[in-house]
């Protein structure tokens, strides 16, 4: 039986070990992929998706049930991501390593030449968004990968719904342009 997020968070705050464990396996791809987007590091995303449901447990009591709790989430896991920035920013590592954001992302049920032709599609599509402003990469993120309504954005943001609009439809075509030119073929 599917519990729904409420009744999950409910059970979560009686203590329920199970329900904690189902509200993680809800969302742990949704905060991981957040936090890949903006780390740019697997090893650095996974701890960051561990701090962000460190957070959420010890703040299960704050969340208000008017809110929507994959919003919450979000901004929640926005919030560490670019805080955990800021932190590197002052203390700079060493070394970098670049995530690669397609790894596991292959479906087993596609053929070799399905799964190299999607590959393709996404390195170009992720070589197009790398190319675009933060801002611009983040509203993408956020609206289209995932799949936040333009008023929870607006939300997360703190920025009016029209706002958002129009620069979501700015980044789509600004997108389309340089996917367009990385590679010329693509959608003739």
């Amino acid at each position: 039986m599917l519990l729904d997020d409420a009744t999950l968070l409910e059970r979560c705050r009686q203590g329920d070990d199970l329900a904690w464990e189902g509200l993680v396996r809800r969302f742990q791809g949704r905060v991981y992929s957040v936090a890949c987007h903006y780390m740019r590091n697997a090893e650095e995303a996974r701890d960051v998706a561990q701090e962000v449901f460190v957070r959420i447990y010890e703040r299960l009591e704050a969340f208000h049930g008017d809110q929507t709790f994959l919003p919450w989430v979000l901004r929640l896991s926005r919030n560490i991501c670019i805080d955990t920035l800021r932190r590197q920013k002052a203390r700079p590592r060493a070394t970098e390593a670049d995530v690669d954001p397609t790894a596991q992302l292959a479906s087993p049920a596609r053929t070799p030449e399905e799964a190299s032709a999607a590959r393709s599609a996404r390195d170009l599509l992720y070589r197009a968004m790398d190319r675009m402003s933060d801002a611009d990469r983040e509203i993408l993120m956020l609206k289209e990968i995932q799949g936040l309504k333009v008023e929870e954005i607006a939300l997360l943001l703190k920025v009016p719904t029209g706002t958002v609009k129009s620069r979501c439809n700015r980044a789509r075509l600004d997108l389309a342009e340089r996917v367009r030119r990385l590679d010329p073929s693509y959608g003739a």
